[in-house]
């Protein structure tokens, strides 16, 4: 986001003294060093009392990177020492919760409601996207809909339907484009039905079928970049992610992500997520005993 370091009030400076690793103690000073880098980095909001955060997801790069303490973390972030180190931080910071069809109704609703009207409209090759991705299970999850939508309507759309999935995570996208999972994450929430009919086993584990695979590109991603160079979307899958931002940039994230709907398109949210008081460009809709966001009727233009 355009000047969004010169708008950071708090600056990660680094504290005297550091703490053991094998203790788990974080400082007052060590916490709020971090939540300012992760600020300036990502536009992640590291809430209040989220220590324990730190010393979980941090532990295993000090032990990579041989740091006897955050502080001696945060001092080579702050002079910008350690090749990847930067990115391996933000990595380990970003990595969230997923699984298959985490919520239901947003399926249900692309199954039902969105791929109809696409089809309807005439597009030949629909767009959508999975934003923030994390290991890829809700991006394949929107293939599968749309594998089975397509299987009962082999025409529907001739170009067939292109699936985005980005992230920050380099560690997620590479697990998301091996499309390889052990059973005990297919077990979360996918029926033993659709693991049957789209995966294949796979040395220990399971694989995306390729007919499912074939829709889908990752694309490692900032939320907080230029959206130029990823094309204009039909339906965007944004859920459980803005949370993590302040109101400012979910503003700023709602704005881009306007500017690469098509006019009519659709922004599907998290349950507990609502874009009351951060953007007025969506028109909220009840779907199915679900509740999604369509773009008003005004072209915007590409940015």
């Amino acid at each position: 986001m355009p000047g969004l370091q010169a708008r950071i009030v708090l600056r990660w400076q680094v504290p005297k003294r550091g703490y053991d690793v094998a203790s788990g103690e974080v400082t007052g000073e060590e916490y709020e060093g971090f939540r300012a880098f992760l600020a300036e980095s990502c536009g992640i909001v590291l809430g209040e009392n989220k220590q324990y955060l730190l010393t979980t997801r941090l532990r295993p790069v000090l032990e990579e990177f041989g740091f006897a303490s955050l502080h001696d973390l945060l001092e080579h972030l702050r002079h910008g020492v350690g090749l990847g180190l930067r990115e391996r931080v933000v990595d380990a910071m970003t990595t969230n919760e997923t699984y298959w069809f985490r919520d239901g109704h947003p399926f249900d609703i692309l199954a039902t409601t969105l791929l109809p009207e696409l089809q309807q409209r005439r597009c030949t090759m629909p767009r959508i996207w999975s934003a923030a991705c994390s290991s890829g299970q809700e991006t394949y999850s929107i293939s599968i809909v749309v594998q089975d939508y397509l299987r009962a309507r082999p025409h529907a759309f001739p170009g067939d339907v292109q699936v985005v999935g980005t992230d920050i995570s380099p560690t997620m996208l590479e697990k998301a484009r091996a499309g390889v999972y052990y059973k005990s994450e297919l077990l979360r929430g996918l029926p033993a039905e659709l693991r049957e009919r789209h995966f294949r086993r796979h040395s220990g584990g399971w694989e995306v079928a390729p007919r499912v695979r074939a829709r889908v590109r990752f694309l490692d991603f900032n939320l907080l970049k230029p959206y130029t160079l990823l094309g204009r979307f039909d339906v965007i899958f944004c859920r459980n992610v803005l949370i993590y931002f302040s109101s400012e940039s979910r503003r700023d994230i709602l704005d881009r992500m306007a500017k690469v709907l098509v006019p009519g398109g659709y922004l599907i949210l998290g349950a507990s997520e609502s874009l009351s008081g951060h953007s007025s460009k969506f028109q909220m809709a009840r779907v199915g005993g679900g509740i999604l966001y369509r773009l008003r009727e005004s072209p915007h233009p590409r940015g």
